[in-house]
């Protein structure tokens, strides 16, 4: 049996025993399989950059990747994983704009939720505090099971522009 690109990707990920520098050396080997300027192989290679720490390394494969076009369920994963990695470094309004852009996606982003944790995290790094948690009880509401209207409620109370 032969396992696919994306197979041999996900085992590399899946591998708790490898450290953060055999990630990256594993997931670079199977990025050079592919062309030159693929979206994937930019993207798993800044994912392995990210994980292991080097958000500087990882900042400009993220934007090629999503420059270079990636399929609709890796780039909203991106576009959160550039927008963490910017917080990291410093450039938490840049990650704000990026993840606002995602929320507002038409249509919805796949991971509008994740966006939204993402985003109270990059407000609280700010002092945003209040609109941290509107941005985020918003994304919880439709998923409880009761009080929603309630949590509604008191997200607008919290006078915060939130998505």
């Amino acid at each position: 049996m032969t396992d696919t690109w994306d197979d041999r990707v996900a085992a590399v990920w899946a591998d708790e025993t490898l450290s953060d520098e055999e990630v990256v050396e594993r997931i670079d080997a199977l990025a050079a399989e592919r062309p030159d300027g693929d979206a994937r192989a930019l993207f798993e290679r800044a994912g392995a950059r990210d994980s292991a720490g080097l958000e500087a390394e990882a900042e400009p494969l993220y934007r090629a990747a999503l420059e270079a076009g990636l399929d609709d369920e890796h780039r909203p994963q991106a576009v959160i994983q550039l927008a963490s990695t910017l917080r990291n470094l410093g450039r938490t309004d840049e990650a704000i704009r990026m993840l606002r852009a995602e929320l507002d996606r038409e249509p919805p982003s796949p991971l509008r939720d994740e966006a939204a944790a993402f985003l109270a995290l990059a407000l609280v790094s700010v002092g945003r505090d209040r609109e941290a948690a509107s941005v985020a009880l918003r994304a919880l509401a439709p998923h409880l099971s009761r009080y929603r209207r309630s949590v509604l409620a008191y997200v607008d109370e919290l006078g915060a522009d939130a998505p």
